[in-house]
């Protein structure tokens, strides 16, 4: 486990997470095919490079998902008990295939649970970074965590 226990967690903790991925075409293709996304931009070579970004746009939500993906080895591994929402998504940058991204978290609130005892809610604000420093996608990520164990 390498997740922290909601009791480890202080407001304005900020984890650089040293997992990079860089994504390929398959991953574009694959996940847009799965999601049944017939999107051209995703797709087609011919319409994404007529389009004003001249190639081809990784699907957005791949690149949510990764981003999640990133940071659960440093947040939630082991503590979570569920996520509880994902709110004020943005993707201020495009994806494209072939960028490196990695994530960044900050817990902005944390608060006992009410209704159980012995676990807590955290929320973070995820950043997805490409190699040139531009943020491609941002969110607020609430989770309801276990406690450390006494003893």
């Amino acid at each position: 486990m390498t997740g922290r226990y909601f009791d480890e967690w202080a407001v304005g903790d900020t984890i650089e997470h040293a997992i990079r991925r860089t994504v390929t075409e398959t991953d574009n293709l694959l996940f847009t095919t799965m999601t049944h996304n017939p999107q051209p931009l995703h797709l087609d070579a011919e319409a994404a490079k007529a389009s004003e970004f001249g190639q081809i746009l990784v699907n957005g939500t791949f690149t949510f998902s990764l981003m999640v993906g990133l940071t659960v080895g440093d947040t939630t591994l082991g503590t979570l008990v569920a996520n509880l929402g994902y709110d004020k998504l943005v993707m201020p940058s495009p994806v494209f295939i072939g960028d490196t991204l990695h994530a960044t978290s900050e817990v902005v609130e944390i608060r006992p649970s009410k209704s159980r005892p012995g676990q807590g809610i955290v929320t973070w604000k995820h950043r997805a970074i490409n190699q040139r420093g531009e943020v491609v996608c941002e969110c607020l990520r609430s989770a309801l965590l276990r406690s450390k164990p006494a003893g």
